[in-house]
């Protein structure tokens, strides 16, 4: 559980920044140098990979791997459109440019640990 809290933090410090589209620069400049590096700064995916196969794919394993894989997904679609497409609607640009609250980095915090407790006591 520490662990995976640990994991988490790492996550959150190297995609930290002010704003969205900040934050997709940081994540874009990893996955254009390569998409395996991207997937690796990615520990709490693989983590939730492993925990579905010890747990026997638990509801709440399942429900943690398809969240972070939807994070991911996101992610990718919104770098592509964003920086290679560079198709981005002037709504969803004014959005991307938003800053964020200091905390917003953190929900994560909030939302998985307790899934990683219920599939592995559950």
């Amino acid at each position: 559980m520490i662990g995976y809290i640990v994991l988490e933090l790492f996550e959150v410090q190297w995609q930290k920044a002010d704003t969205i589209i900040g934050m997709l620069q940081r994540i874009y400049k990893r996955y254009s140098q390569n998409i395996l590096l991207f997937f690796i700064l990615h520990p709490t995916f693989i983590f939730g990979i492993w925990l579905m196969m010890v747990t026997n794919a638990s509801a709440a394993s399942m429900i943690l791997l398809f969240v972070k894989a939807a994070d991911i997904a996101t992610k990718i679609v919104l770098i592509q459109q964003v920086f290679e497409k560079k198709d981005v609607p002037p709504e969803l640009e004014s959005m991307l440019s938003a800053p964020l609250n200091p905390a917003m980095p953190y929900i994560g915090l909030l939302v998985y640990p307790p899934l990683v407790y219920m599939a592995l006591m559950f």
